[in-house]
């Protein structure tokens, strides 16, 4: 799963949510070298002729679109979701890819979790209210993801606010 808890202490505990990640650095270099190869085959057999730098241009053209695509998505995975939990205060931190990060913060006694199976931009989205204002945690998770982390957030929550 792509969220850690941190040990527990008595004093508080760390959740970091972070979405998945699946092409490596190394995978990356390897589909871009990959694509080159596949589309550069048909120009081999036009080597000598005018056509070839006709035809070159979008060759080209589709590499680099493909590698700003990657890294683009690549920038724009950078999401980290930081919730601390201790007895008398709960904090969630986010990180943005692009941006000042995202601050909220109440008092563990009066948060509630709640999970929307339905009217979120997912389903089982996943939110915590407190303190006048509500907030999603994980919403870049998968489904089941989401419904575990809801059940994990309640046990969690319940034992540190000590009901």
């Amino acid at each position: 799963m792509p969220y850690a808890w941190t040990a527990p202490t008595p004093e508080s505990s760390e959740l970091q949510l972070w979405p998945h990640n699946s092409l490596p650095p190394a995978g990356f270099a390897s589909v871009v070298l990959g694509f080159f190869l596949m589309a550069s085959i048909p120009l081999y057999w036009l080597i000598g002729t005018v056509v070839l730098w006709g035809l070159l241009p979008f060759v080209l053209a589709a590499v680099a679109g493909l590698n700003w695509a990657l890294q683009r998505n690549f920038r724009d995975r950078r999401i980290l979701e930081i919730l601390t939990l201790s007895p008398d205060r709960v904090r969630l931190i986010r990180h943005n890819p692009r941006g000042a990060a995202q601050d909220w913060e109440s008092n563990t006694y009066w948060v509630q979790v709640t999970c929307h199976e339905e009217g979120g931009p997912v389903p089982y989205y996943v939110t915590l209210k407190g303190h006048g204002r509500e907030v999603e945690i994980g919403a870049f998770l998968s489904e089941d993801e989401r419904k575990a982390l809801f059940a994990e957030l309640q046990d969690r929550l319940r034992s540190c606010a000590g009901t």
